[in-house]
């Protein structure tokens, strides 16, 4: 898919966030422990959700749509116990349905073509579970155990890892902590449904989680939250084009943070319990409280600023009188998309891969961008909404990987946006 941007133009009106795609992925599988139907309310069109959804489809489990676009999930059975090259990709999120195929059927095979170091955190944690994991060539075998007690640690604090050790805590241990656990808001979605389910979890929201399971998961019935990520980004457009957009169906707990960031590069957002409204901003000013630079940002595990956000914050960066000093802390090479932003006239000096200085404002123009990644994609999308002129994003379909009809929606508040 190609889209023309055409930029500077305010957006105004309300909007809408949708589903959190993290959240959907990790309460379809979650919904896969028992053979009790649950349904799932809010679920996002977006192409990582979709995909979810056709590889338990073919694991032979039973979904059916409301007309009201609930979606009813009853896994009286799970026909296969291999996840394969192609149903796997590049996307580590899939290995959440490990967790079911382990607890209905107590063997999973993973067959991947990635490095397993980028699933070491969660093969630790299998194993510290007392599970049998075998590492081949291209593939991971797992057995499943029940366990009375146990007390594990994570090497890291992954998203993934965190959530299939929850979902097999629930399920498979009588009593398990789990220490340095994730604690982003789609890890508490999953840890409130399978309370609902009839499992019992203290510290919910924090990084040390303790698990009781109960003799049997029940069905219920979830709704999935917004998307703060996306709420976040169209905050960020609609301030740097010199629009008034309010936000509906946020919550305040995940955004505060991010409220926080946003000030330091110039950007107030008022943040109720449900709604974000984002005033008519003239001119951006980072706040000048560091001895080097005017503003530091720094992405962090949560409740820090989320580095799925680097790229928007950068591109505000380049719109607010003063230097910014970007640091992202997380993941590698996140940074690399400045170079489109340099080609449209920004003012960035990449220190390394995980540095950038961003000297503001600078005048964007409109270029042509070749494949946006799932990561920079709304920040690019933000930067074109910026820039002076038309700008083209080719392969733009890697945006809804993430941000299910976000083009439409954008559309709707007075972004000009032509799908080609």
């Amino acid at each position: 898919m190609r889209i023309k941007v055409e930029g500077q133009h305010p957006l105004n009106g309300l909007y809408e966030p949708a589903g959190n795609p993290n959240a959907a992925m990790a309460l379809l599988a979650a919904a896969l422990l028992t053979d009790k139907p649950v349904t799932l309310r809010n679920i996002p069109h977006t192409t990582s959700t979709r995909t979810v959804l056709d590889l338990i489809r073919w694991l032979g489990v039973d979904v059916t749509e409301s007309a009201e676009g609930a979606m009813t999930v009853q896994a009286g059975q799970l026909t296969h116990r291999t996840l394969t090259e192609a149903q796997i990709g590049s996307s580590v999120g899939v290995l959440l349905l490990a967790a079911p195929l382990l607890v209905r059927r107590q063997y999973v095979r993973l067959e991947i073509d990635f490095p397993l170091n980028r699933i070491r955190t969660h093969l630790e944690a299998l194993r510290d579970l007392g599970l049998d994991v075998v590492t081949m060539h291209g593939a991971v075998e797992c057995r499943a155990v029940e366990w009375d007690f146990r007390d594990i640690i994570l090497s890291q604090a992954s998203v993934t890892a965190t959530g299939i050790v929850i979902m097999l805590a629930a399920s498979l241990g009588k009593e398990t902590i789990i220490h340095n656990a994730a604690c982003e808001p789609h890890i508490r979605e999953l840890c409130l449904m399978l309370e609902e389910m009839g499992a019992h979890i203290e510290g919910v929201g924090s990084n040390v989680l303790r698990v009781l399971s109960p003799p049997e998961l029940d069905g219920t019935e979830v709704t999935i939250g917004p998307n703060h990520i996306e709420a976040a980004s169209v905050a960020a457009m609609a301030a740097l084009t010199g629009g008034r957009v309010e936000i509906n169906g946020t919550r305040l707990e995940d955004m505060r943070m991010i409220g926080k960031i946003y000030q330091r590069l110039g950007i107030e957002l008022d943040i109720d319990k449900h709604n974000i409204f984002v005033p008519k901003h003239k001119q951006l000013t980072v706040l000048n409280r560091e001895e080097d630079v005017d503003s530091s940002i720094e992405t962090s595990i949560w409740p820090g600023f989320p580095s799925d956000l680097v790229a928007v914050a950068t591109v505000v960066a380049t719109q607010a009188r003063g230097t910014s000093l970007i640091h992202e802390k997380l993941f590698n090479n996140r940074l690399l998309f400045v170079d489109r932003l340099k080609a449209m006239g920004a003012q960035i000096v990449l220190c390394d891969p995980h540095r950038a200085i961003v000297v503001g404002p600078s005048p964007l123009y409109a270029i042509y961008m070749a494949t946006p990644d799932v990561r920079a994609g709304l920040g690019m999308l933000c930067a074109a909404l910026v820039a002076a002129g038309t700008s083209t994003i080719d392969n733009a379909q890697a945006i809804e990987q993430n941000f299910g009809n976000v083009i439409q929606k954008l559309q709707a508040i007075g972004a000009h946006i032509k799908v080609e």
